[in-house]
C-alpha cells in the first residue's frame, strides 16, 4: 500500500457514493478516481465496490478498511497543521472542535479577539457533539463539556455552566407558567434518540423519556431556535439565556443540571507556541463566560 492518495479516494467514493461525486470532491478526474479504486482492489485481491441502483455499494472490504482510512486521513491533515508554522511561531494552523451549540453561541467573540491578537495563525473550527480523538489528532484543541477520559492529554476545567429550563414570554404569555415539565398540557422540548443525555440524566436521578417532549430532536441548536421561537419548555445554557431578556427561567425547583467546561489538547502540543496561545485564550475566555 504505497498511496495515501488511494485512500484518500476510497474515503471520498464512500462518502459521495459514486466516483463522479468523489472527483468532484477531490478536485480529480473520474477515470483517475476509477484508477486509485481499481489499485486499491488489486492490491487487497478482493472489490470495494458493487454497483446498484442508487450507486455505487461498499463491499464488507470497504467498510472494514474506512476506520483505518479515516486515522489516516487525521494523521495526514495533522501532519500539514504541523508543517504549517515552526514551535516558535505564532503562525499557521489550529484545528479546534466544540460542541454545537458552544461553537454558534460562545466561541465567535473569543476567536474573533484571538484572530485580532494573531492574524498569522489560521483557525479551523469543527462542530460537532461526537467527541473527536484528540490522540489521533483529528483537531487540536477541544472545548468539551464532560471530563476528558483519554491519556496523554493536556486538560483544564475551567468550570461548570448552569443549564436551566426556560420558556419565551409568549409562549408564557399564551399558555401561563408551566407546573411541570411532564405536565401533558406543557409543549416540552427534548431529546429524540441521544442515548448519552438520557444516561447524563438518570445519573442525576431525573427521570424523563423521549415521550416527555412535544418537540424532538437531538440537534442543540435547533431545540435553541424552537426555544427562542415560542414553541414551549426547553433547556439552555444560562449565560446564553441571560442576553435576551424574552427568555423566562421556569420549573427552578425541579431541574438542576451543570455542565462542566474543559479544554483539553494534545500533550505533545504544549511545547507549540500557538497551541498554548489557542490553549490559554480559551480557559480565559469560558472562563468568563462561565461566571457571567
Amino acid at each position: 500500500m504505497d498511496s495515501w492518495d488511494h485512500f484518500r479516494t476510497l474515503l471520498a467514493v464512500l462518502d459521495q457514493g459514486s466516483l463522479s461525486g468523489a472527483a468532484r470532491t477531490l478536485g480529480l478526474t473520474q477515470p483517475t478516481v476509477g484508477r486509485h479504486i481499481e489499485a486499491l482492489e488489486a492490491q487487497l485481491g478482493a472489490p470495494l465496490f458493487t454497483r446498484s441502483a442508487s450507486g455505487l455499494a461498499p463491499t464488507e472490504t470497504a467498510l472494514g478498511l474506512r476506520p483505518h482510512a479515516e486515522s489516516m486521513a487525521a494523521a495526514a491533515e495533522a501532519l500539514v497543521r504541523t508543517a504549517s508554522g515552526e514551535a516558535e511561531a505564532l503562525r499557521g494552523v489550529i484545528r479546534l472542535t466544540a460542541a454545537e451549540v458552544v461553537g454558534v453561541e460562545v466561541l465567535p467573540p473569543m476567536l474573533a479577539s484571538f484572530h485580532e491578537a494573531h492574524p498569522d495563525i489560521t483557525i479551523e473550527l469543527a462542530l460537532s457533539n461526537r467527541q473527536e480523538d484528540l490522540l489521533r489528532r483529528e483537531a487540536d484543541i477541544a472545548v468539551r463539556m464532560v471530563r476528558p477520559t483519554q491519556g496523554a492529554l493536556l486538560a483544564k476545567r475551567v468550570g461548570a455552566v448552569p443549564l436551566k429550563l426556560y420558556a419565551h414570554r409568549r409562549y408564557i404569555e399564551a399558555h401561563g407558567m408551566p407546573r411541570g415539565l411532564t405536565d401533558p398540557h406543557v409543549a416540552a422540548i427534548g431529546f429524540d434518540r441521544d442515548i448519552q443525555m438520557m444516561r447524563a440524566l438518570a445519573d442525576r436521578q431525573i427521570t424523563l423519556s423521549r415521550e416527555t417532549f412535544a418537540l424532538r430532536t437531538d440537534n442543540d441548536l435547533a431545540q435553541l431556535a424552537a426555544l427562542r421561537a415560542g414553541f414551549g419548555v426547553g433547556g439552555c445554557q444560562a449565560p446564553i439565556a441571560r442576553r435576551d431578556p424574552d427568555l423566562v427561567p421556569v420549573l427552578e425547583d425541579a431541574f438542576r443540571y451543570e455542565l462542566e467546561v474543559w479544554v483539553a489538547m494534545h500533550e505533545d502540543l504544549k511545547s507549540s507556541r500557538r497551541m498554548r496561545a489557542m490553549f490559554d485564550w480559551l480557559v480565559e475566555g469560558l472562563a468568563t463566560y462561565v461566571r457571567s
